[in-house]
């Protein structure tokens, strides 16, 4: 046991957002509606990809599993959010502010990974058609889809026993709506840095490298839809991929504008903001982009749930 944990606050306040007063149920029932929508877009992505056996490919396969990590990301977050903007701030226990920000941390990482999967699965498609069936096989899906949760929870695990050890005696307020790294680590008292280094070296195997990645694909997706001949065919392969596209620029660049490249401390309300862009909207947009844009799942979800 450690030291600290004879010290350790036994509860949290979170703040939330400041001088809301008059906007605190318009931005509760919005945030309210988000969440629902979320919940009902991507239950309904898992459902008509498990039954429709159409949509039994690799891509989606990965949709679905993306889908759920969105529906964990945000009932993670959203619910305890809308009670702090509804009391102007609430508490939290420590041992649960510590739950929400690993599980927070394990699905960010591990959806990072999973939208590497995916920018891979189409560099296959396109790049190379003729043998994707063969490489992309059942075996290959499954290990695509297991390492990304494996990992991204590992190296989370890592760095949520770092910070539980660290000595916790005060102040016990954060300024935020849920509990993140950073502001945790301005509770301790104990030398942080090490921790804060840790978090930074896993970054880049996590956030940068992933991305960079992501970014080689669709450079050389994009020299493949080129070299097609005709404009139907160009445009078919381009569909395919600027969903997930839309979905990477969204994730990670709100992602880097965040953690990579901090705001200072007076610019912290801008810095909830744009945390919403991934906790609310970013969930909210995996379904939207993949009914709205995609022609297989608009015709399953005529087929089985009769939606206009």
């Amino acid at each position: 046991m450690n030291g600290g944990n004879q010290t350790r606050i036994s509860e949290i306040q979170l703040l939330g957002f400041h001088n809301i007063h008059n906007l605190k149920n318009v931005l509760f029932f919005l945030f309210l509606s988000i969440y629902i929508g979320t919940l009902i877009g991507n239950l309904l992505i898992i459902s008509i990809v498990t039954i429709d056996r159409c949509l039994h490919t690799p891509m989606y396969f990965f949709i679905s599993l993306l889908s759920s990590f969105e529906i964990l990301s945000s009932t993670n977050i959203v619910p305890k959010m809308l009670s702090v903007i509804i009391r102007e701030g609430d508490t939290i226990s420590f041992t649960a502010c510590m739950t929400q920000f690993y599980i927070f941390s394990a699905s960010t990482n591990s959806e990072c990974f999973l939208l590497t999967v995916m920018s891979y699965d189409r560099y296959l498609a396109i790049c190379n058609p003729l043998r994707y069936i063969s490489i992309m096989d059942l075996r290959l899906q499954l290990n695509l889809a297991f390492w990304p949760w494996l990992i991204g929870f590992l190296i989370t695990l890592i760095i949520t026993v770092l910070v539980y050890k660290l000595q916790f005696c005060g102040p016990n307020v954060i300024d935020h709506f849920f509990c993140d790294l950073s502001p945790i680590l301005d509770l301790s008292c104990s030398d942080t840095t090490m921790v804060k280094v840790q978090a930074v070296l896993f970054s880049v195997p996590v956030i940068v490298l992933p991305f960079i990645f992501i970014v080689v694909t669709y450079i050389l997706i994009s020299f493949a839809i080129i070299k097609i001949s005709t404009g139907i065919g160009r445009k078919k392969a381009f569909s395919t991929c600027s969903s997930h596209l839309v979905l990477v620029c969204t994730y990670y660049g709100t992602l880097i504008s965040v953690y990579l490249f901090p705001l200072k401390d007076n610019s912290k309300n801008v810095s909830k903001v744009v945390s919403l862009l991934y906790i609310i909207v970013a969930p909210l947009l995996n379904p939207i982009i993949y009914s709205l844009r995609n022609h297989d799942i608009i015709a399953a979800l005529h087929k089985y749930f009769s939606i206009p």
